[in-house]
């Protein structure tokens, strides 16, 4: 057992839209990143997404509707639901998500990880 600071583990990166993993749990990661203009559409066909905003605000896009989020406040997106997170200032972001899973979902783009760096 070990604590972790997240403030500590946000300091070790500055790139954008690129989670990284500081635990593991029941086949679950739990994933940081720092955010910062638009994501791209995208969708879990089998994973449910849960996003934490640690520090800043958070637009989430969906097709019928618009959610924000502030600091503090998270948000479980359901499987198979499309969407498209946004930041207009650099946001910290806390993520719990089945291990393997793409961050960019069914979609492979440029920006799409298949692993994340463990910090």
């Amino acid at each position: 057992m070990e604590t972790i600071n997240l403030n500590d583990k946000y300091k070790l990166f500055n790139e954008k839209w690129s989670p990284h993993s500081i635990a593991e749990l029941n086949g679950q990661q739990v994933l940081i990143a720092k955010v910062e203009g638009d994501f791209v559409w995208h969708s879990h066909e089998e994973e449910d997404e849960l996003f934490h905003v640690v520090k800043g605000k958070l637009t989430i896009e969906f097709r019928d509707k618009t959610v924000e989020l502030s600091s503090g406040e998270l948000l479980l997106v359901p499987k198979g639901v499309e969407h498209r997170p946004r930041a207009e200032k650099e946001t910290w972001i806390l993520l719990f998500e089945p291990l393997g899973i793409k961050h960019t979902g069914e979609k492979t783009t440029e920006i799409t990880k298949f692993h994340y760096p463990k910090i």
